[in-house]
């Protein structure tokens, strides 16, 4: 195979970018690793700068998380560009991102997801109010999850155990974006199951040493333990793996995403969400996934950039 121009995209302006920065960093070195020709840009304050170095490559491999670069806006400027970028089109990225959006889409497609409420600024909800409180508990139980509804890492997102903590944790979730999600908390096991085209990777599990698989337990080495394949019965294995092609078909979701879930104690499986462009960093769920398929990341990294290509790479990579 020849090698590939690819201007890979890390950075940006949300508050994912040291996130994005170091996937960035190992996706260019294993891109590298492969033969192929890559430059690195940061679209951050001016996404329009980089269309130039865009045109010229082969793909644009976005390393990019949360904001502008996963929410379509990137991704729809590359569209009217005809430039071919790795991950979800633009349409696809801004539904995943909304978490509201999405999980109407789950539910339309029979992919189980927890009850939600949405505040809006425009709502005029006092949820500032004890009677306010009390209605959420009543709606959707103790403990809840209050996160901003178009983030991810878990940025701004809390755990909910008593209605007078409910203010606080909307006003923090406030901070980060207009829209806030108020969710019930599904106990059980947290699974993830990365896809890539055609590839349903194997379901791996999440032990986070904190209550939630929050920003710390995702980002530092030692805070969680990531198993890959689970632990399942082959059942639930298959099952957890059906929903998320489901999920990722329902949402029109392309290249590799990452469908995440909870194992309720009782057997039920719930939808988290999808996230469109997973991390590739050193304790990323995707790479551990595809490890465990027998995929090494630098192959992984190209198979990406190949699959926005309508290529698929050759030889025995799996």
């Amino acid at each position: 195979m020849a090698p590939l121009k690819i201007l890979l995209l890390q950075g940006g302006d949300s508050a994912e970018r040291e996130v994005s920065l170091s996937s960035g960093g190992r996706v260019a070195a294993a891109l590298r690793a492969k033969g192929h020709a890559v430059t690195e840009a940061d679209p951050a304050g001016d996404a329009f700068a980089v269309l130039p170095a865009a045109r010229a490559a082969d793909v644009v491999w976005m390393a990019l998380h949360g904001g502008a670069g996963e929410d379509g806006t990137i991704q729809a400027m590359f569209d009217l560009a005809g430039v071919r970028y790795t991950g979800s089109g633009h349409l696809a990225s801004a539904l995943a991102m909304d978490k509201d959006l999405s999980k109407i889409v789950f539910r339309a497609a029979g992919v189980p997801t927890a009850d939600w409420r949405m505040l809006r600024p425009g709502d005029r909800w006092p949820w500032r109010t004890t009677p306010f409180a009390e209605e959420m508990a009543g709606a959707l139980g103790l403990p809840l999850v209050v996160k901003p509804s178009k983030q991810g890492s878990t940025v701004g997102l809390s755990i909910v155990k008593a209605t007078q903590a409910l203010s606080e944790a909307v006003a923090l979730a406030f901070r980060h974006d207009d829209e806030v999600m108020l969710e019930t908390y599904v106990p059980g096991r947290e699974l993830t199951v990365g896809i890539l085209g055609d590839w349903v990777m194997p379901v791996g599990e999440i032990i986070p040493k904190h209550e939630i698989y929050d920003y710390e337990c995702k980002y530092t080495a030692g805070m969680a333990e990531e198993v890959f394949p689970a632990d399942l019965p082959p059942a639930v294995r298959d099952e957890t793996q059906r929903l998320a092609r489901r999920a990722y078909e329902a949402l029109k979701l392309r290249g590799c995403a990452r469908i995440d879930f909870r194992l309720h104690p009782d057997g039920r499986l719930f939808c988290l969400e999808a996230n469109t462009l997973p991390g590739m960093t050193g304790t990323s769920l995707v790479p551990q996934a595809a490890q465990a398929d027998g995929v090494d990341f630098p192959t992984l990294c190209e198979r990406i950039a190949l699959d926005a290509l309508g290529a698929t790479a050759t030889g025995t990579d799996r």
